[in-house]
């Protein structure tokens, strides 16, 4: 049960990600005059890449040396 918790996040945490991939991008076509707005995305994007690689990591399952 614990591992379909971690995928279902993972999925949603990777939905959100690509939304504001997609997001971002169309401000990168027509700029906000909101600087702070687009830095603020930009950041939350990667604390959603670093959270997605977390728990990928937690799917990995641990191999003897």
């Amino acid at each position: 049960e614990e591992i379909a918790d971690i995928r279902q996040r993972l999925h949603e945490l990777q939905v959100e990600h690509r939304d504001l991939d997609q997001v971002i991008a169309h401000l990168i076509e027509f700029p906000p005059n909101d600087d702070l707005l687009m830095r603020r995305l930009k950041k939350r994007k990667l604390a959603l890449k670093d959270r997605i690689l977390q728990l990928q990591q937690m799917l990995v399952p641990d191999i003897p040396a």
